[in-house]
């Protein structure tokens, strides 16, 4: 039998031997540059921006103004608007001015698709950012030939940038910004005939309208790759961002999991795809793409951001999954934890079956909730228990110890 030789341990540590990396618990965010959006920075450091957007009609300007504002009062930072048609575009004058005069100015991106140009010009000026689709924004005639001789290619190159140009001149003019937004179900027929219906297509894609604005000295630029599957999704923003940063492009880019369904696998889908990015620090705004009502969106993008750090905007609870030591009903009990300190901000609360699993488990927490015998609740203040009390009144004595410590705010009235 071979005997494998030890490591050698310097200074008797063994993480010294170690690669730095592999005991780093930040997300370590990839640099991009500032791109104001209305009243909200995104990139340059920023917070990551929680986005969604309406379902109605935007011709309905009451039903609109109405579901813009219930996405904004709930947390959603920047709304998205469709404007299929030039009536549509000019009806988002009158949503700016009534959420101005009857609410407060809201960041607002209209969504531009089929030969869009005349419809975005009209909509700059009314709302914060367009977003365009590379795919869509000019149209190409279909072909029974699979190649395109470069001469070919460069028009339509040519035309895309004759139909941009003035797009991006007046977002300059205005300050104001664009997000070249690919869908990997939406690609030029001659990307995909070049590079395949690949991620490759997709950054490509992406790449041709973002030089035609830096050739403009347009600068104002958000970056996404979207699709459906996420995969797809990750090699796609893995290689934008690295194809970005080699040439020397900071830009911003926006996460998302397109058509990602409803229900939980809707919820995971989405997860999978934005949250394995921001781990590895891609990602400056996202949105979670539910079949479902606006509003159920937003809680997932704030559970993504807050489960890895990145953002702390509710109470952090830990809590055991149970088992034959649990010495009350844990699910129950955590429950009425959760309706008893959940309108609390930056908190880590702990819920804990036994003295097995807590302390030393809920160490990180701010306060811990622990089955400690039969009947009786222990409290802890990080890793100190503060005081025994019956199972009955474990509840309230939290909220006293958190009302002690000048960290308890009463919830809001509805």
């Amino acid at each position: 039998m071979q005997t494998l030789p030890k490591p050698p341990v310097p200074n008797g540590s063994i993480a010294t031997n170690l690669d730095d990396r592999l005991f780093d618990t930040t997300i370590h965010r990839r640099q991009t540059r500032p791109v104001q959006v209305g009243d909200i920075t995104i990139g340059g450091g920023h917070p990551v921006v929680v986005q969604s957007m309406i379902n109605e009609d935007t011709l309905d300007i009451p039903g609109s103004v109405a579901a813009i504002r219930r996405l904004h009062e709930i947390g959603c930072e920047i709304v998205r608007v469709t404007v299929p048609s030039l009536a549509h575009a000019k009806a988002m004058e009158s949503i700016r001015k009534t959420l101005e005069d009857t609410y407060r100015p809201v960041p607002l991106v209209a969504d531009v698709h089929h030969n869009g140009m005349k419809i975005a010009l009209e909509v700059a000026k009314h709302v914060n950012k367009v977003r365009i689709n590379p795919g869509l924004y000019v149209f190409e005639k279909p072909r029974a030939d699979q190649d395109y001789s470069a001469a070919e290619f460069e028009a339509i190159g040519k035309k895309i940038r004759e139909t941009l140009q003035p797009l991006v001149e007046t977002l300059g003019e205005q300050n104001k910004c664009m997000r070249i937004g690919v869908n990997h179900g939406s690609l030029a027929e001659r990307m995909v005939f070049t590079y395949g219906d690949t991620p490759l297509g997709m950054v490509e894609s992406a790449l041709e309208f973002l030089r035609i604005c830096e050739d403009m000295q347009f600068q104002n630029l958000v970056i996404s790759m979207k699709a459906s599957r996420v995969p797809v999704m990750l090699a796609a923003y893995r290689l934008l961002a690295k194809r970005l940063d080699e040439a020397g492009m900071p830009y911003p880019i926006h996460l998302g999991v397109t058509e990602a369904g409803d229900g939980d696998y809707g919820r995971v889908k989405s997860t999978a795809g934005i949250a394995t990015l921001l781990a590895e620090g891609i990602g400056d705004t996202i949105r979670v793409s539910l079949t479902e009502a606006p509003e159920k969106e937003i809680p997932v993008c704030y559970s993504i951001l807050q489960s890895l750090g990145l953002r702390k905007t509710m109470v952090e609870y830990v809590a055991c999954p149970s088992c034959g030591r649990t010495l009350f009903s844990l699910e129950e009990v955590l429950h009425q934890v959760r309706e008893a300190t959940k309108h609390l901000v930056g908190l880590d609360i702990a819920v804990m079956g036994c003295i097995v699993n807590g302390p030393g488990e809920m160490a990180d927490a701010d306060y811990g909730y622990v089955g400690k015998t039969p009947g009786t609740i222990a409290l802890y203040r990080g890793r100190d228990e503060i005081k025994r009390v019956p199972e009955t009144e474990g509840v309230s004595a939290l909220i006293e110890l958190i009302k002690a410590d000048g960290r308890w705010v009463d919830p809001p009235t509805s």
